[in-house]
């Protein structure tokens, strides 16, 4: 079994999966035992038959197909659901997110406490438009003042964690922006990692400004219950 699956997400960026591949497979090979998994959302392009293409150069890359679009947190999960790997590094298919700091996040889990389950990249130098950039700040100021989850950033892509915490979290759509909250609420912490962020330059992105924002109010509300709700009990065994 690998030591390390890296989920990748993808919906129409069929001119993002090589350059990507190959730059996690240069963060990567020689360095730890890995896969990757690409979760193709049903694109109306031929990502998957440039994803299939992509798998005579890179023999650690496994794909998933979702038969209808499902989003990107489903597709998270499915891609969680089929790693092998006992942890995870998450990016974003846009070519956004550096492969490189991959390492980056690996080496803080080394010397991190064993309660610490989720390692967060925290893009402290935004290469977005303006107004994604003041969503994003909107949408973190009040997740943060709500969940009192002392991240940053949540939106960030590159993410580490722990396949089995990861797949015992509450899952609902969007779920992917609330990993810190979800995770403390487990009795678990996370830690944020800055880490570097490049511009779209392939592609187009899939998300605007409103979709965020009014989907974003309507899972914070629910997932400030889920913390209200929440029980984390110590257990023994007893002989």
């Amino acid at each position: 079994m690998p030591d390390l699956s890296v989920v990748v997400p993808v919906f129409n960026e069929r001119d993002n999966i090589p350059p990507l591949l190959a730059e996690i497979a240069a963060a990567l090979r020689g360095h730890v035992d890995y896969e990757v998994v690409y979760v193709d959302d049903a694109s109306s392009d031929d990502s998957l038959d440039v994803l299939k293409a992509e798998r005579a150069k890179h023999p650690q890359l496994r794909i998933v197909r979702h038969l209808q679009r499902s989003g990107q947190s489903t597709a998270i999960r499915n891609g969680v659901r089929a790693a092998r790997g006992a942890w995870i590094a998450t990016l974003d298919g846009d070519g956004q997110n550096d492969p490189a700091d991959i390492p980056k996040l690996i080496e803080a889990r080394k010397t991190a406490a064993a309660k610490v389950k989720l390692f967060a990249g925290w893009r402290t130098t935004r290469r977005d438009s303006f107004n994604k950039r003041i969503s994003s700040k909107i949408a973190n100021g009040v997740r943060s003042r709500m969940l009192r989850d002392a991240t940053p950033d949540t939106g960030c892509g590159l993410k580490l964690f722990e396949r089995e915490t990861f797949l015992a979290l509450p899952y609902f759509d969007h779920m992917h922006r609330y990993l810190p909250a979800l995770v403390k609420r487990a009795g678990f912490d996370s830690v944020s990692i800055p880490v570097g962020h490049r511009p779209r330059t392939r592609g187009v992105s899939k998300y605007g400004m409103l979709d965020r924002l009014w989907v974003g109010l309507a899972d914070l509300r629910g997932v400030a219950w889920l913390m209200r709700r929440a029980k984390v009990t110590g257990t023994e065994e007893v002989i």
